[in-house]
């Protein structure tokens, strides 16, 4: 009996394992791959860090209005004028909130992310190298904004303003055109 008349699908299979190819992928099509990949890098890297600097302002922005509030909360809550804070320590923006009868050195500091810098926008007084936001016994405050931006540059901006006496608070963001001010952040 001929094996390969009855069962082509054995001879088929046998022709399979006896025929070893060489596996693999040549040095052009690696060479191909390798460029694709670089090509794809190069577009999205740039797009994936202006993405994490405006999450790091976002995060920070967030974190300056917390303070403002809690600033302003404690004051109409004790009954005294309290202060939210902001200064630069070795290159690091940092934030505390206390009441103005305590020294700004003697504060419970909180870092932001060591990205994030004060921006020249930003209208706070300030004292002894410590920008300052003071909330009377009401809540009340002079208008004043603190606006943040990334060390690394871009047009990115995160304000935060006190916009009226009676220390109503607003967050902003950057636009396109300056308003009245110059200000890019309003």
């Amino acid at each position: 009996m001929n094996t390969q008349v009855h069962f082509p699908y054995l001879v088929k299979a046998k022709n399979l394992f006896n025929n070893r190819s060489n596996s693999g992928f040549t040095l052009p099509e690696m060479l191909v791959v390798i460029v694709l990949i670089g090509i794809l890098a190069t577009l999205g890297i740039p797009n994936w860090l202006a993405f994490v600097n405006t999450q790091r302002l976002n995060t920070a922005g967030s974190e300056v209005h917390l303070a403002m509030r809690q600033a302003k909360s404690q004051a109409t809550k004790e009954k005294l004028t309290w202060q939210a804070s902001f200064r630069e320590q070795d290159g690091i923006l940092q934030w505390a909130v206390h009441a103005t009868t305590v020294n700004p050195s003697n504060a419970n500091w909180n870092n932001l992310d060591s990205n994030v810098r004060l921006d020249a926008e930003t209208t706070l007084q300030i004292s002894n190298g410590v920008r300052q936001i003071k909330f009377d016994y009401r809540g009340n405050s002079a208008p004043r904004s603190i606006t943040i931006s990334s060390k690394s540059g871009g047009k990115a901006k995160r304000c935060v303003y006190i916009s009226t006496i009676l220390g109503a608070m607003r967050t902003a963001k950057e636009h396109a055109t300056t308003n009245n001010e110059g200000d890019y952040c309003y």
